[in-house]
């Protein structure tokens, strides 16, 4: 393991996992055209679980806030965008791409609205009163997720109902043997545009100075005056947003949703946030490009393990860095 760290760190560091991965996978799988489409579908999956957790790696690492019910957001984000989308039909089919880019807007702020608001009284009628005791953390919180799974299904039913996508973003673009959707290639540049985003705001911002700040020394930071209460429901917010962002994205991948999406999106949203490390934009991204990649080549490969891959990459990288790849904090 000493010896791995050793040669990762004279190559680049972790950040080399990603084309390590994929140059093994290469190896197995053989032809180049499947390898090309598996490659490019793990990095949109990766972009789009990147936009889920995301949130909960802020919340979870600048907050300390053990939100089991941040995949409720994923939900919601989904079924609020698939019903705009519905909707919004017509314009989805029109032979008209503006008309086409202004519908997937709306569907997109109207998650990102909804996870706005539903992270602000979330986090002051929910999270608010158990600040700072992690057990009771989740269970109100894990409370939380199964009235939202029930809500769900009784606006929408517990059938699964069908997400149309715009029409610019159908079909594929053909290179050579390899085939590429166009909406995973939106999905990763969105995925792309929201991580740069993040980073600058963490790291190039006032905003972002003030919420690391009261994170390492809250007390100093209110005898400055500053109202660190109003900062981390800001950051509750953002978080809760980005869920339910990434929810509306999933469910134009999957074209097909149900109830349930958000319980089974929240085991894979936490491998990433504990893979990549507690309040790291950087580890994050990096965990959810390792799992893209992982499930779609070992899914392609061994279809049975492919939920089992991503534990036993959880347990191979907390083996070799406890904390994650990139943690914020050790």
């Amino acid at each position: 393991m000493e010896k791995l760290k050793n040669t990762l760190g004279k190559l680049g560091g972790v950040n080399l996992l990603p084309v390590i991965i994929a140059a093994i996978a290469f190896v197995f799988i053989g032809a180049p055209s499947s390898w090309a489409t598996l490659t490019v579908a793990g990095l949109a999956m990766g972009m789009m679980i990147f936009l889920m957790a995301s949130g909960l790696s802020l919340i979870f690492g600048l907050m300390d806030v053990l939100n089991f019910g941040h995949s409720a957001f994923v939900s919601f984000g989904a079924f609020v965008a698939a019903s705009v989308l519905t909707w919004l039909g017509i314009w989805l089919e029109a032979d008209n791409i503006l008309l086409n880019a202004f519908a997937l807007f709306l569907a997109i702020s109207a998650a990102v609205t909804f996870g706005l608001a539903g992270g602000w009284f979330f986090e002051r009628v929910i999270v608010k009163p158990v600040y700072k005791d992690h057990l009771r953390q989740i269970l109100i919180t894990m409370g939380a997720l199964i009235v939202a799974e029930q809500t769900i299904l009784a606006i929408w039913g517990g059938t699964p109902i069908s997400v149309p996508r715009p029409q610019f973003l159908e079909g594929a673009i053909i290179i050579g043997d390899v085939s590429i959707e166009i909406y995973r290639i939106f999905a990763f540049g969105l995925g792309l545009a929201v991580y740069i985003a993040l980073y600058l705001l963490i790291n190039r911002t006032r905003l972002g100075l003030l919420i690391r700040a009261g994170v390492e020394d809250r007390e100093m930071v209110e005898a400055l005056g500053f109202r660190i209460d109003r900062l981390f429901i800001a950051v509750f917010m953002i978080g809760s947003a980005l869920a339910s962002m990434g929810g509306a994205m999933w469910a134009g991948y999957e074209t097909l949703i149900s109830p349930s999406l958000g319980a089974e999106m929240m085991i894979i949203v936490f491998i990433v946030v504990i893979i990549g490390g507690l309040g790291s934009i950087e580890g994050t991204l990096l965990g959810a490009l390792l799992v893209g990649l992982m499930t779609n080549y070992v899914g392609f490969l061994m279809p049975k393990m492919a939920l089992a891959s991503n534990m036993i990459l959880m347990v191979a990288i907390l083996m070799w860095r406890p904390y994650g790849l990139r943690p914020a904090v050790k």
